[in-house]
């Protein structure tokens, strides 16, 4: 898991009721949610800074087996 920082937030009790809610809602915890929430705004801020997402070689981690669609070869018959 990704190091996190920790923090008190102070939301009104109406706001924090939509957003269970919502999170109900999505399947996800409140602060699954709430991360979400956050998340989306700074991509439309475009203040998200882009994560390079690295192969299967460079991180040394198994993928789902699956060929990547570039490392896919056609076979003529």
């Amino acid at each position: 898991m990704p190091n996190k920082k920790a923090f008190a937030l102070r939301v009104n009790p109406e706001m924090m009721a939509a957003v269970e809610k919502w999170a109900a809602d999505e399947f996800r915890s409140t602060n699954g949610q709430i991360e979400w929430i956050i998340d989306q705004a700074l991509q439309k801020a475009r203040r998200k800074k882009k994560v390079k997402v690295e192969s299967e070689e460079e991180s040394g981690k198994p993928g789902d087996g699956k060929p990547k669609s570039e490392d896919r070869k056609t076979v003529d018959s």
